[in-house]
């Protein structure tokens, strides 16, 4: 559950804080971003690099065409 990839990219392109913000989000966890019910749970055991990745790819990704 949670938003479709293609739209975090498009959520915060041109954000140079992007990455950090979205880090400390996955790592702490939260509510109400995209889903005022659905909580997102903290994941505190990903290692940080491996997390930069992930979010590196995400944010790099564009919608198909058409």
């Amino acid at each position: 559950m949670g938003p479709a990839y293609y739209d975090v990219a498009l959520k915060y392109k041109g954000d140079g804080g992007a990455v950090a913000k979205l880090a400390a989000k996955v790592k702490a966890g939260g509510t109400g971003v995209w889903d005022p019910v659905m909580p997102m749970p903290p994941n505190p055991q990903v290692p940080d690099a491996d997390m930069k990745v992930a979010i590196q790819y995400i944010l790099a990704l564009k919608p198909p065409a058409g």
